[in-house]
């Protein structure tokens, strides 16, 4: 098969790494063109030596091309894969910075919370283009699948308003279905059935089969309290399936911020995280992890080159969805996953123009989802909270509506649960100021918003966070890597 594959942000090293890698697992796709495209030059740069080292190393006919031009890049594609962060890292800290100083403590802030809302509002219009640029030079009917977050939110402006074929991919299903089997004492997740349904991060096993045999909620809890590992770093998670009866699929740290009860006090989130890994709780911890990643892979680039050198293992495939969609798109292989699409009936509890995350066949017919699926109560509350939230803070991203934006932050659980409304208020236009720069659909608000701050009544504090650590150095890690190798 020869067809073109458009990766956007493809600067994103390690992910497109990946996705290429999976891709050509598959034995039809190997004569495929992957277009990369990224605002940045030399992360471009890096990304293409890396994959025509692998495309060498593996003697394959692939044609990989680079442009920061996102519309050649995308000329004549018949996917468009994104994993684009816009405002990086700079604008990411001041996610989690400013909503600190109003005691607002977030874990990832990249889905709601105050974090997630202005991320989507940066890569709403920017998603926008990108549907333009699709819909005018890709191939007919070409599909967009969508991997940066806010996922709801970028998938429900690409949809509604960009007019485009678009499915959202999360991994969250995945990794929460091999710690279950994991604590039943699987010795695969392949002997684990399950259905998965809620909105992206909030997904809920909602049937679980182990070998055929039913698992129930008693079970469950028994299994991972024994757990030696995941009963310390899953102890907010645990809480949550004995109160709603079912597990959810997201970590620690990120489900924490998305519900009003567990990091509403710096004393009740030190309780409920963990601090062996940043994923379970700790203040700013992706954005910590984030930072190191990237200064790990600028200084360590070398090895990442010779590591490309590697002969292409099918059996190391990863479980991402797209290769799996694709080549069920392409091969009519059928594959069943768990999808993030506008709810036309799949959830019958939750809104129809919502974007959830349930489970679909894909075949040459498209991606055909499971419907008439109904989640417990307690489940669809919680996911109506985020919906609201997400559907105010998209109209807002479009419209340029700061009122609106400013409600849509109001009505957030945690935000809800910690800030007043005189200081979401002051926030909201604190952050705007900040992010100017990425918000050109607020441009006629922030002089108004600038102005306002200028008579701020509202105190704030000086706050790191509850259980916030410092970046660590490349000498940090180099010396934590070597210390685990000679562990092991």
């Amino acid at each position: 098969m020869s067809f073109k594959i458009a990766i956007i942000g493809a600067g994103s090293v390690g992910f497109t790494k990946k996705l290429f890698t999976d891709l050509l697992c598959v034995p039809e796709f190997q004569d495929v063109e992957f277009a990369l495209t990224d605002i940045s030059e030399q992360n471009l740069g890096m990304i293409r030596q890396i994959l025509e080292q692998v495309v060498a190393s593996n003697n394959l006919p692939t044609k990989v091309t680079a442009t920061t031009d996102r519309r050649r890049a995308l000329e004549g594609a018949r996917y468009i894969i994104s994993c684009v962060r816009v405002g990086g890292l700079e604008a990411y800290a001041e996610d989690i910075r400013i909503p600190l100083k109003y005691g607002i403590d977030q874990c990832v802030g990249d889905t709601i919370c105050a974090g997630g809302i202005l991320y989507g509002q940066r890569n709403i219009p920017v998603i926008l283009d990108f549907c333009k640029d699709i819909r005018e030079v890709a191939a007919p009917g070409a599909k967009f699948l969508n991997y940066a977050n806010p996922m709801a939110m970028n998938t429900w402006a690409a949809i509604e308003y960009g007019k485009v074929d678009t499915i959202g991919l999360c991994h969250g299903v995945q990794h929460g279905a091999e710690q279950i089997a994991e604590v039943l004492g699987a010795s695969s997740v392949r002997e684990l059935d399950y259905v998965c349904s809620g909105i992206n991060h909030q997904t809920w096993f909602v049937d679980l089969r182990l070998k055929g045999r039913k698992i129930g909620k008693d079970e469950l809890i028994a299994a991972f309290e024994a757990h030696p590992v995941y009963s310390q770093q899953e102890k907010l998670r645990i809480d949550v399936l004995k109160r709603f009866g079912v597990y959810s699929t997201e970590s620690n740290g990120h489900l924490s911020e998305y519900l009003p009860w567990y990091r509403k006090r710096p004393e009740e989130i030190t309780r409920w995280i963990d601090m062996s890994d940043w994923i379970h709780g700790e203040t700013g911890g992706y954005l910590r992890y984030s930072t190191e990643t990237r200064n790990w892979f600028e200084t360590e680039f070398p090895q990442f080159l010779e590591s490309a050198k590697r002969p292409i293992d099918p059996a190391r495939r990863s479980n991402e969805h797209a290769s799996h969609i694709l080549e069920a798109l392409e091969t009519g292989r059928v594959y069943r996953g768990h999808f993030n699409v506008k709810n036309t009936g799949v959830i019958t509890n939750l809104p129809a123009d919502a974007i959830i995350e349930s489970p679909g066949f894909v075949d040459r017919f498209g991606i055909n989802m499971v419907s008439g699926i109904t989640l417990p109560e307690a489940c669809a509350a919680t996911c109506m909270a985020s919906i609201n939230v997400q559907r105010m803070s998209v109209h807002a991203a479009v419209t340029g509506d700061i009122d609106l934006l400013k409600l849509a932050v109001l009505h957030d659980p945690l935000v809800g649960a910690v800030s007043t409304p005189e200081e979401v208020w002051q926030m909201v236009d604190e952050m705007v100021v900040a992010q100017a720069r990425w918000l050109p659909q607020y441009a006629d608000a922030v002089p108004a918003s600038r102005e306002r701050l200028s008579k701020a009544k509202v105190k704030t504090r000086d706050w790191a966070g509850a259980a916030r650590r410092q970046v660590r150095s490349i000498e940090e890690l180099r010396a934590e890597k070597a210390a685990m190798k000679a562990a092991s």
